[in-house]
C-alpha cells in the first residue's frame, strides 16, 4: 500500500507532520481529517525496491544533472485577464451545472491550449486531490489569482454558493477588463500623435537644423549677427543634443534611459513612501488628476461591493482593498477605515474624513450602513464613477488632440521661421548693395 506524507494543521493551527499509508491521496486525506486534523498537503513518497527507503523523487527533466530555473521578472509568462475572466465564467457555469470541482476543472483543462493556464489548472486539480481546499489551491499561484479572488471563492466554500461567487468574480473582471478597454481605446490616438511630433522634432533637429546652421553661420558671419529667434533655436539644439554629446552616444543614451526608468519603477515598488509619492502627483495633475481618483473610486467601491456581496468579513474586506486598490493614498485611506471599523465606528465617517471621497459616495455608503444594503450600495457608486471615467476619458481624448496639434503647429511653425529669418535678412542685405 502506497505511503503519504502530509502536513496538517491541528485544532489550534499548529503544524503537523507525519505519514500513513492509504489506497490513494483521497483515502489519506480522510484519514487526516478523521484524526481530528486539517489537511494541507498530501503527497505520496516513493520507495526504493532494493532498499525500502523512502527516496526524493526527481524534479521533473531528468538526467541527473543540476536543474535550474531562471525567472527574469516582467518576462515570465502568467495567465492574462482575458483568460482569467474567461476561466472563471466557465468554470461557473460547470459548477452550477452541477460538475463537481475537480472534474469542472479537468474538462477546462482539456479545453485548453498549452501554456500558463493550463499549467495552472493541471497543479489546482493535483492540489485538490491531494487533500486541499480550492480556496488553498487558488492561493499557491497568486500570480494568477489575487488575494481578492482567493477570498471571494473562500467564502463561497463556506456559504455552499460557490458558482454564484464565481459569477460575481466573473462579472468583477469583465468590468475591469471593458474600462481599460476603453481607456487604452480612447488614449491610442492622441499617443501616436505624440509619437509623430517627437518624431518630425527628431528628424529636424538631427538632419535640417545642423545643416542650416553651418550655412547660416557662414553666410552671416558668425552666430551672434543671427535674429533672436535663429540664436534661441540653434542654443535650444544644443541643449537638447548635450553640445554633440546625445547624438555620438544615442545608443548608450537610450540604454541609460531604460535604466533609470526600470530603476525607478523598482525604487517606487519597494519604496511606500515614494509610492506615495508618485500617487500624489498624478491626483494632482492638472487634467489627468480627476480621471485617475475617479478610476480609483470606481475600483474600490466595484471591490468592497462584491467582497461584502459574496460574504467576506467586512474587516477581512478592507484589508483586501487596500491591497488591490493600485494607488497608496487610497491605500493609507483603507487602513484609516479599517482602524475605525475595528473599533466599532461606520465605514462612512472616516470615509468623510479622507477627504478623499466626495460627499455623495460618503452619503450612499452611510445610507448603505443604515439600510444594510451596503453591497448594492458601493456597486452602484462603482456604475456612476465608472460612467462618469467613461465620459471623462472621451472629453480628455477630444482635448488633447486639438491641443497636441496646435502644439505641433507652433513648434515647427518657430523652427520654420527661425530658418528662414536670416535667409530673408540676407536677401534684403543682398538687395540694397
Amino acid at each position: 500500500m502506497p505511503t503519504f506524507s502530509y502536513i496538517a494543521l491541528d485544532i489550534h493551527g499548529e503544524q503537523v507532520k507525519g505519514s500513513l499509508e492509504a489506497g490513494s491521496a483521497n483515502a489519506a486525506a480522510s484519514q487526516i481529517r478523521e484524526m481530528g486534523y486539517y489537511p494541507t498537503l498530501v503527497k505520496e513518497e516513493k520507495v526504493s525496491r532494493t532498499t525500502g527507503r523512502v527516496v526524493k523523487a526527481k524534479k521533473a527533466g531528468g538526467g541527473g544533472g543540476l536543474q535550474m530555473q531562471i525567472k527574469i521578472p516582467g518576462l515570465t509568462t502568467r495567465v492574462g485577464v482575458r483568460d482569467l475572466a474567461a476561466f472563471t465564467r466557465q468554470l461557473a457555469t460547470l459548477i452550477d451545472a452541477g460538475l463537481p470541482v475537480v472534474r469542472s476543472l479537468n474538462v477546462l483543462k482539456e479545453q485548453s491550449k498549452p501554456g500558463p493556464l493550463r499549467d495552472v489548472l493541471t497543479d489546482l486539480v493535483e492540489s485538490i486531490e491531494g487533500g486541499s481546499s480550492f480556496s488553498e489551491a487558488l492561493a499557491r499561484h497568486p500570480s494568477t489569482f489575487s488575494k481578492l479572488y482567493v477570498n471571494m471563492v473562500k467564502a463561497g466554500e463556506i456559504g455552499g454558493v460557490l458558482e454564484a461567487v464565481l459569477d460575481r468574480i466573473a462579472q468583477f473582471l469583465e468590468k475591469e477588463i471593458d474600462l481599460r478597454r476603453k481607456i487604452r481605446g480612447a488614449m491610442m490616438y492622441p499617443i501616436l500623435v505624440t509619437v509623430a511630433i517627437v518624431g518630425i522634432l527628431a528628424f529636424l533637429i538631427t538632419f535640417v537644423i545642423p545643416t542650416f546652421k553651418d550655412m547660416l553661420i557662414d553666410f552671416g558671419g558668425g552666430e551672434a549677427t543671427l535674429p533672436v529667434p535663429t540664436q534661441i533655436l540653434l542654443g535650444s539644439v544644443r541643449v537638447i543634443t548635450g553640445r554633440d554629446f546625445v547624438l555620438p552616444n544615442i545608443v548608450w543614451v537610450i540604454i541609460g534611459l531604460i535604466l533609470m526608468v526600470i530603476l525607478f519603477k523598482v525604487v517606487v515598488s519597494k519604496s511606500q513612501r515614494v509610492k506615495y509619492l508618485v500617487d500624489t502627483i498624478k491626483l494632482k495633475l492638472l487634467i489627468f488628476g480627476p480621471l485617475v481618483k475617479k478610476s480609483a473610486i470606481a475600483r474600490f467601491s466595484r471591490t468592497l461591493g462584491t467582497l461584502v456581496n459574496s460574504g467576506v468579513p467586512i474587516l477581512q474586506a478592507l484589508n483586501i482593498v487596500k491591497e488591490t486598490s493600485g494607488n497608496e493614498v487610497l491605500g493609507r485611506c483603507m487602513t484609516t477605515v479599517h482602524d475605525s471599523v475595528r473599533e466599532g465606528e461606520s465605514i462612512a465617517r472616516p470615509l468623510a474624513e479622507s477627504r478623499f471621497f466626495p460627499p455623495l459616495v460618503v452619503n450612499m455608503v452611510d445610507v448603505g450602513e443604515e439600510t444594510g444594503s451596503l453591497d448594492s450600495m458601493l456597486i452602484k457608486v462603482a456604475d456612476a464613477y465608472e460612467a462618469d471615467v467613461d465620459v471623462a476619458v472621451e472629453g480628455l481624448s477630444s482635448t488633447l488632440e486639438p491641443l497636441l496639434i496646435i502644439g505641433m503647429g507652433c513648434i515647427v511653425g518657430f523652427i520654420v521661421v527661425s530658418l528662414f529669418l536670416p535667409l530673408i535678412q540676407m536677401a534684403m542685405m543682398i538687395g540694397g548693395m
